[in-house]
């Protein structure tokens, strides 16, 4: 490989780790495990023991033998209780991440674009405000220099 190509793959793969979206999915993924812990810890310590006060104390000992009895050698174990367990941290993720992040976030997005459009539409209204007084200026600047004309006040020019 010669130097040339070997420097464009480099800033190549500089310029793909600088782009904002590579930054944005590096951070999601860090948060995503710190937050996957703290899910975990709610299942594990909340969820799991109100499950409980009905059967098991913990969700992972719900199971069901397909053939004979399930001992070490004998039996085939259908472990039903990790997949509730699953299910509910999933349910649980879902609604914690919608609860207090999408929707939070959706409602102040929304804010921030009525507060936008509002202040644009003030804009727009200092801008017509400006775009008045402009031609009254004018016009009175016409209208002097148009009676200023006749005064003889050399001033050289002329009117059309």
């Amino acid at each position: 490989m010669s130097e040339k190509n070997r420097s464009s793959l480099w800033e190549g793969f500089k310029a793909f780790l600088m782009r904002g979206n590579v930054i944005d999915l590096a951070v999601a993924v860090v948060i995503g495990a710190a937050f996957t812990n703290i899910v975990n810890a709610v299942v594990k310590g909340v969820i799991n023991p109100i499950v409980g006060a009905f059967g098991t104390k913990d969700l992972e000992g719900y199971k069901s033998c397909l053939k004979g009895p399930c001992t070490a050698d004998d039996g085939i174990e259908i472990l039903w209780g990790s997949v509730l367990s699953a299910a509910l941290g999933f349910v649980i993720t879902a609604a914690v991440v919608y609860f207090l992040m999408v929707l939070p976030m959706a409602k102040y997005l929304a804010r921030k674009a009525a507060q936008d459009a509002a202040k644009e539409g003030t804009q727009e209204v200092l801008e017509l405000s400006e775009l008045e007084v402009l031609k009254e200026i004018r016009d009175v600047l016409v209208a002097q220099r148009g009676s200023g004309s006749g005064s003889g006040s050399g001033s050289g020019s002329t009117e059309a």
